[in-house]
């Protein structure tokens, strides 16, 4: 954890918001950093505990800035995922527990993310997809989504599963990026901060 800072912070749905409340930037781990290898585990119940680490996930995601954060991200072993894939940063998602129930077509975007800075390779994934989560109040739902935030979802999931974009590339990618990262880690350099025309940073 980096810093801390009041902030209005939409929660969960674009309706549901709270001020004044207290977040805290969280530290994101860098590729190839073995605990983003790890499996989340369940979240049995959605309680306050579980909402301060979603209102820190999008702190930090906004802070980025990104438009999509999982908890294991920041070293956290719990299936909890935020997304806001909107534009204007109105949209914002939470899905804990989420689960692909189906998955259509297939489209090929530039992805980019938080724990891979500097990096943007394209990736092939479904187009649309089904899925299922509890949201921030523990109500599970089922929805929908197509586009870049059906890529958001899949990056994110796989997170929970232990795994990166970058597995989606050729292992000779794969050891270029790593030594890049680890040489730019050795030396304190950091990554520029990501623009969106670049790729979809999540």
């Amino acid at each position: 954890m980096v810093s801390v800072r009041p902030r209005r912070l939409l929660m969960g749905r674009s309706d549901d918001f709270v001020t004044g409340f207290t977040m805290t930037l969280l530290q994101v781990l860098r590729y190839p950093d073995p605990r983003l290898r790890h499996r989340a585990r369940p979240v049995e119940r959605v309680d306050d505990e579980v909402r301060r680490l979603i209102d820190d996930l999008f702190e930090t995601m906004y802070d980025a800035p990104g438009v999509g954060l999982a908890a294991v991200q920041v070293s956290v072993d719990r299936r909890v995922v935020v997304v806001d894939a909107s534009e204007d940063k109105s949209a914002p998602l939470t899905l804990v527990n989420p689960e692909i129930l189906g998955r259509e077509g297939e489209e090929e975007s530039q992805e980019g993310c938080l724990s891979v800075p500097g990096v943007y390779e394209m990736v092939r994934r479904a187009e649309r997809i089904r899925f299922r989560a509890l949201d921030r109040d523990g109500v599970p739902f089922e929805a929908d989504a197509e586009g870049l935030l059906a890529v958001c979802i899949q990056h994110e999931c796989d997170h929970l599963e232990g795994r990166l974009f970058v597995d989606y590339l050729s292992e000779l990618k794969r050891r270029r990026i790593r030594k890049r990262l680890e040489k730019q880690r050795r030396q304190g350099v950091e990554a520029p901060a990501p623009k969106r025309r670049e790729g979809t940073v999540i």
